[in-house]
Order: structure tokens, then C-alpha cells, then sequence
């Protein structure tokens, strides 16, 4: 596992991270993929820190790190968000529970009161399985709001998904999560 925040990334790096995008998303649809064309290796939101797992075979996994603040409710929240997460499609199944247990030490070193991130609801058997090994909570039903990368003249600057939200207590309980029944990035996803 590499550790590094986003300004120690060389170019050949980006490039690399963009191939293992490409790779890593476009199965999932040619759409996925498009935002990592050329050498960008993010979608959304620039992370601020990257961990990258890497094998004889390159980068094997990476995820995401981004402090915000997002808006739970009528409650602001402070948030580690993890995203722009990926594992190379020969180590399916290996690489949540191990990226974020890697990342947890990070998350705590930062002071942020939970990690916060956002899988498709194809995923949530994947994630309930990393789940029942630590205190990483799902919920439901919440709608979630982000901007759009770069404003566009044919589309709306938001978007409002039904994702499954991830929220794992980091400097507090999860007793202390704002209710709410939706979320609001006030940015795009990262």
C-alpha cells in the first residue's frame, strides 16, 4: 500500500491511475470509464489523498480520501468521504475490507468524526459482507445530492441519487450521525 496526498502524484502515476480506471470501470458501462480518458485519474471530486495498492502486476486497488463538509438534514457534518474506489477484476472481493482498514489509521490521524461514502445498490451484498466484520453502517432511503462535475448547458448542475450510504464512526459513535433523509454533498462526488 502506497499513502500519498494528491500534489506527491507524478504524471506517469495519473496516467497509470487512469489505465486502472478505465480497466477497472468499464465494464461497468462505457459511460464509467469516459471521465478517465488521457491522464485524469479522478471523476468527480479531486481526492486530497490516495491509497494505492499495488502487486507484480501494477496498481491492484486504490480509494480515495476527501475532508468536506456535508449537509445531513438541516445538520452540518464533518466527513472523511471515500471514493473513487476500485480493485483490479482479478482480486474481486479482496480489496473494501482491506483498503479500508488500511485507510482507518489515516481517518483518525485527520480527526474526523466518520467516514462517509456512497456505493450503488448492486453492491450492497459486497458491502454487508465487509460490514459484519467491523462498524461500518448501511443506510437506505436517503437521497443524495451532488453538483456535476463541470457545469454543463444541457443538464441540470445537481444530481439526486438513491444510494446506499456508508458511514463508519471514526472520532464519534454512530449514535451521534444526524438524521435525515437526504444528504447534501455541496460539491460532486468524489
Amino acid at each position: 500500500w502506497r499513502l500519498c496526498w494528491e500534489n506527491e502524484l507524478e504524471l506517469v502515476e495519473h496516467v497509470e491511475l487512469a489505465d486502472f480506471f478505465r480497466m477497472t470501470y468499464g465494464p461497468t458501462g462505457a459511460f464509467n470509464a469516459k471521465p478517465f480518458e488521457g491522464s485524469r485519474s479522478w471523476a468527480g471530486a479531486r481526492p486530497e489523498l490516495r491509497l494505492i495498492g499495488y502487486d507484480a502486476n501494477g496498481v491492484a486497488a486504490h480509494m480515495g480520501l476527501l475532508r468536506r463538509f456535508i449537509k445531513v438534514g438541516t445538520t452540518d457534518q464533518l466527513v472523511g468521504e471515500l471514493g473513487l474506489y476500485g480493485v483490479r477484476r482479478d482480486l474481486e472481493g479482496l480489496g473494501l475490507g482491506h483498503s479500508i482498514h488500511a485507510m482507518l489509521p489515516v481517518l483518525q490521524e485527520l480527526a474526523v468524526p466518520f467516514a462517509f461514502g456512497t456505493v450503488r445498490p448492486a453492491l450492497q451484498k459486497h458491502v454487508e459482507r465487509f460490514g459484519r466484520h467491523g462498524p461500518l453502517t448501511i443506510l437506505s432511503g436517503i437521497c443524495v445530492r451532488s453538483t456535476l462535475p463541470e457545469a454543463r448547458l444541457d443538464k441540470p448542475p445537481t444530481r439526486i441519487e438513491d444510494a446506499l450510504v456508508i458511514v463508519l464512526p471514526i472520532g464519534r459513535s454512530m449514535s451521534d450521525w444526524p438524521t435525515g433523509t437526504t444528504i447534501d454533498r455541496n460539491g460532486p462526488e468524489l
